[in-house]
C-alpha cells in the first residue's frame, strides 16, 4: 500500500510511535485521524498535521465504534486502521508480580483493543474487497521482554490475533501488518522527542520506526521489523528453544548484576 491519498486512523496517536506514524502518514499525503485517550493532546497533534482529533479509550468497545463512525462520517471509507496504543508496567521480581489489574489492562489494550477495531472496520472493508489493518505489537511478542510477563504475554497474543486476521480474511482483500520493534525512544522508556541517541545504537527514534512502517506497507509485509536483527533472534529461538531460554536466563542475570533491577527505562541501555 502507498498511503498517499488514503484515509487512516491511528490510536495512541498523541505521543511516541503513534505520533511519529501520524506525522509520517500526513507527510506522505494521507488524511489522518488522531485518536488518543487525551483529547487535548490528540488535538495538538492533529492541528500540526491538518488532521482530525478524536478522544478514545481503546479498551471501551463503544468508544472504538464511535471513533470508526466519526472517521467514516468525516473522511469516508477507512483505508487503514492502525491499532497502536500500548502500556507497560514491569514487575518487581516474580513473573507473577504484576497485579491482576495490570494484567487485565495489558490484555485490554494490547489484544481486545485490536479485536474491537477489527470488529468495527472489517464489515465495510470486506464489502469493498479491500482494507488494511496495521497493528502494533513488539519484538516481545515474538521473543520476550525480560521483567514484564504481562507485556510479553499480551504482545504474543497480539501477534497471534494479527495472524488470525491475515489467515481468515486475506482472500477477502484484507491486508494485515504487525509492527514488532525492540527499544524505541518513547515516553514509555523515559525519552522526550529531542533525545540524543548516538550512545544507544540499539534504540531507534520513533521517526525511524515510522520509516520502517512506510517501507513495510509498500511491500505489504506481515512482519514489520524496525530492528532487522529480530529476524535472526526468531530463528535462534525456534531453532533451539532450550538454548535460547538459557541465553535469556543469562541475560537476565547480567542485567540484575549490572543494573540491579529489570526496570525497563534503565535496563534497555545495557542490552
Amino acid at each position: 500500500m502507498q498511503v498517499e491519498g488514503k484515509n487512516i486512523v491511528v490510536t495512541g496517536g498523541a505521543s511516541g510511535i503513534g505520533k511519529a506514524l501520524v506525522e509520517r502518514f500526513a507527510q506522505e499525503g494521507a488524511q489522518v485521524i488522531v485518536a488518543d485517550r487525551s483529547r487535548d493532546k490528540a488535538q495538538a497533534v492533529a492541528d500540526a498535521i491538518g488532521g482530525l482529533a478524536v478522544g478514545c479509550d481503546v479498551t471501551a468497545e463503544q468508544q472504538v465504534q464511535n471513533l470508526v463512525a466519526k472517521a467514516q462520517d468525516q473522511l469516508g471509507a477507512i483505508d487503514l486502521f492502525c491499532s497502536n496504543a500500548g502500556v507497560c508496567f514491569g514487575e518487581a521480581d516474580l513473573a507473577t508480580s504484576a497485579t491482576n489489574e495490570q494484567w487485565q489492562t495489558c490484555w485490554n489494550v494490547h489484544v481486545m483493543a485490536h479485536v474491537y477495531a477489527a470488529r468495527a472496520v472489517l464489515p465495510a472493508m470486506i464489502e469493498r474487497g479491500e482494507g488494511y489493518l496495521l497493528q502494533m505489537a513488539s519484538a516481545a511478542g515474538l521473543l520476550n521482554q525480560i521483567g514484564d510477563a504481562a507485556y510479553s504475554a499480551s504482545k504474543h497474543a497480539a501477534v497471534s490475533f494479527a495472524e488470525s486476521l491475515a489467515i481468515t480474511h486475506g482472500e477477502q482483500g484484507i491486508r494485515v501488518s504487525v509492527i514488532c520493534p525492540q527499544y524505541v525512544a518513547t515516553p514509555m522508556l523515559g525519552y522526550n522527542d529531542d533525545e540524543n541517541l548516538q550512545d544507544l545504537p540499539g534504540v531507534l527514534a520513533p521517526s525511524e520506526v515510522a520509516q520502517s512502517v512506510i517501507d513495510g506497507l509498500a511491500q505489504e509485509r506481515f512482519l514489520i521489523l524496525p530492528h532487522p536483527q529480530v529476524g535472526k533472534f526468531i530463528q535462534h529461538k525456534t531453532g533451539d528453544y532450550d538454548r535460547w531460554l538459557k541465553g535469556m536466563q543469562r541475560l537476565r542475570g547480567k542485567i540484575l548484576d549490572e543494573v540491579g533491577s529489570t526496570q525497563l527505562d534503565k535496563m534497555h541501555k545495557l542490552v
